[in-house]
């Protein structure tokens, strides 16, 4: 049985289900690998992607009994930390949609999507700390960006999670479903992503997460150099040509 499943129901979205029930979707090399390669094996027609789990969790963390022996060396070496590095250079838009509990490295994933949507009992954690660990793919250096340094604090040192009501207000989701209704809810947002130009939002996307990275003074011309770019793409004509003859417009990609 695969460990993520993959449906290309819907034009220009790309859906991953996350499926490993008997281990409450720990992340496992295995099914990290499935997603790094189902998002870079998504073609010119995926506008966007959405990534969930079942209706109790999302995902608990790592794979515990896959770390469990390994060194210093070992944990350096691990074939995971490039499997993170490709997850996140994803150019489309990727959407979280978050029901139950959403722990560790399953937060660590979630972070590393532009958009979030959580059902209103899903629960946010970095426990790390109480196995003699600590989050190592982006539960401090990501989260502390995200939240700020109180809030990641609380949820890494003290090891305690965060209600989808504290997420939101703290900026890490950007929408609450009811019980239940998170996938249709990132679906909904994806369906009108879809409809938007494909080349914009991957410059866009492109240009935020660069606010991350980069001084600002950099940023700015990094954003002006990225938005160029898109005037010479037939997108760019073809939005333009559709809003002055007040018709939908029909995107080539390019």
């Amino acid at each position: 049985m695969s460990e993520l499943l993959i449906e290309r129901d819907r034009p220009g979205i790309l859906l991953l289900r996350l499926n490993r029930p008997e281990r409450r979707n720990a992340l496992s090399t295995s099914l990290l690998t499935e997603i790094a390669d189902a998002l870079e094996s998504a073609d010119k027609s995926v506008c966007c992607a959405v990534i969930t789990g079942s209706d109790k969790v999302f995902a608990a963390g790592a794979d515990i009994q896959e770390i469990a022996d390994k060194d210093q060396a070992a944990a350096l070496a691990d074939p995971r930390i490039a499997l993170w590095g490709r997850i996140r250079a994803f150019e489309k838009p990727l959407i979280a949609a978050i029901e139950g509990w959403c722990l560790g490295a399953g937060c660590e994933l979630m972070m590393c999507c532009d958009l979030v949507v959580a059902g209103a009992d899903a629960k946010f954690g970095q426990p790390e700390t109480n196995l003699g660990i600590m989050p190592g793919a982006g539960g401090t250096a990501t989260l502390a960006r995200l939240v700020g340094r109180g809030l990641a604090n609380k949820m890494v040192l003290l090891g305690e999670p965060i209600t989808a009501q504290e997420a939101k207000a703290a900026g890490l989701i950007v929408d609450i479903a009811g019980t239940g209704g998170a996938l249709s809810a990132a679906m909904e947002m994806a369906n009108k992503m879809a409809l938007r130009a494909p080349i914009a939002l991957r410059r866009a996307k492109a240009s935020i997460k660069a606010a991350f990275e980069l001084p600002h003074q950099e940023h700015l011309l990094l954003e002006r150099r990225l938005f160029a770019s898109l005037f010479d793409t037939a997108d760019k004509r073809e939005g333009i040509a559709a809003f002055l003859e007040k018709r939908p417009p029909v995107w080539q990609g390019d």
